[in-house]
């Protein structure tokens, strides 16, 4: 971890920056392209590439929760790469996010980043590691659980491997099984990854439903 100089910000790292600073850089031209994350007075701007690796598995592992969720009448909202901002405090922008449950409030609609100020954190956050697999595994993970999500997948896109954990009480651990996807084995989800890399989409989902069904 690096301390700022907002005139030359060091990306894909955890940079020392205050609030104030860290809004600066959210509206700054040169980082539109860029997803950011803030906690404990650090900032991390992700610039680099996104590739077919991270984007095949993005891909699949939204296709395995939606199918599941519906297949299972499960409620369920997903967003991709969408920013979640407590004011003041703490922002991530995950690849993927989804609120599940009945219970659950959806956020409105609209161009703004998810103020999770009075509104819960996603249920359930998806990050794609291409090359950020040590920090996804530390630092986001404890700005995971301090936001309260409830479960935290880290999809290790290099090696095809996925690690899940569920978040409870300020801290976590791995899961074999979904716990807010209750039945969800993550070895299909890896499964599923895995015939991706030589099935399409199709053949993918028809193997998914008949698991499901």
């Amino acid at each position: 971890m690096v301390v700022a100089n907002l005139s030359n910000i060091v990306t894909d790292t955890w940079v020392n920056v205050t609030w104030d600073e860290f809004m600066e850089l959210v509206d700054h031209p040169d980082y539109q392209q860029g997803r950011f994350y803030y906690y404990q007075n650090y900032m991390r701007i992700e610039m680099s590439p996104v590739g077919s690796v991270h984007g095949n598995t993005n891909n699949v592992v939204a296709n395995v929760v939606n199918l599941y969720a519906t297949l299972k009448n499960i409620k369920i909202k997903g967003w991709v790469n969408t920013s979640f901002r407590k004011t003041s405090e703490g922002e991530c922008q995950p690849d993927l996010a989804f609120y599940i449950g009945d219970k659950v409030t959806f956020p409105p609609l609209n161009n703004s980043p998810v103020d999770i100020n009075g509104l819960a954190a996603p249920t359930l956050v998806v990050e794609i590691a291409a090359s950020s697999i040590n920090d996804d595994l530390g630092f986001k993970r404890l700005l995971y659980e301090w936001l309260g999500v409830k479960e935290y997948w880290i999809m290790d896109a290099k090696n095809n491997d996925i690690i899940a954990f569920e978040i409870s009480d300020g801290g976590s651990r791995t899961i074999g099984e979904s716990k807010v996807l209750p039945g969800l084995n993550i070895a299909t989800v890896k499964e599923a990854i895995q015939r991706s890399l030589t099935q399409d989409d199709g053949e993918v989902n028809r193997w998914l439903l008949g698991i499901f069904s």
